[in-house]
């Protein structure tokens, strides 16, 4: 795997290029943002380790650019921040998890494992369908009746789990944990925004409702075919 490592400090660089090198990854290194939204926008990464705090800018910047050009490598965010709405407003921008400093190497490693596999699909699968939605969990591609759909990693993420769970209600605190792996907060509407995301985005193509809001309770994935 081809990791992009974007952090400033000389001893954490030094600490995650030892982790992944150990695992026989191959490691890039920026010390700032313009450097490191070059790479990654120059170059096919797996992943992208992104620290928040950068001398000539910050992670939010970074990975908001390269989502905006459509870049979808798989970002963890590294923060000393602990605030929930750091976390959320991470994943709001795009990305696929976050990590608090200081980290243990184990959680690090576990964490990349889970990002990966969650972005490359279960091989066991392959397909999943409802009604004119097709996913394809080892392309990570999207159709709506016949037309390819581009998501962004989070929010193909999120429509797995709901299709996976089609005619059952599920919670805004279920989403949190099992999508984002965080404790939902009340106070924000980032699932929201995410299921607005991907009703406009399905409806462009298709006349049908296939999302639907269940007042108190969460969502509810309905297929029209089973």
């Amino acid at each position: 795997m081809q990791v992009l490592v974007i952090e400033d400090d000389p001893t954490v660089q030094t600490l995650i290029k030892l982790i992944l090198q150990k695992q026989d990854h191959e490691v890039f290194l920026a010390q700032n943002a313009k450097n490191g939204t070059q790479l990654a926008m120059e170059n096919s990464h797996d992943m992208i380790i992104l620290d928040l705090g950068l001398p000539d800018g910050n992670g939010f910047d970074v990975c908001k650019n390269i989502r905006d050009k459509g870049i979808t490598t798989p970002v963890l965010v590294l923060s000393a921040e602990q605030e929930t709405d750091i976390k959320v407003k991470c994943l709001e921008i795009g990305a696929d998890d976050y990590l608090t400093k200081p980290f243990d190497t184990s959680e690090l490693t576990a964490r990349l494992d889970a990002i990966r596999r969650r972005s490359k699909g279960d091989k066991k699968e392959g397909m999943i369908e409802c009604g004119e939605l097709k996913m394809n969990l080892i392309s990570r591609t999207f159709m709506v009746n016949g037309t390819l759909v581009e998501l962004t990693n989070n929010e193909f993420n999120l429509l797995v789990y709901l299709i996976k769970r089609k005619n059952k209600i599920v919670s805004l605190e279920e989403i949190a944990e099992n999508v984002w792996d965080i404790h939902f907060d009340t106070q924000t509407n980032y699932i929201n925004v995410y299921i607005s995301y991907l009703r406009k985005k399905i409806r462009a193509h298709s006349e049908k409702n296939y999302i639907e809001t269940v007042r108190k309770k969460g969502f509810i994935v309905r297929c029209g075919n089973d």
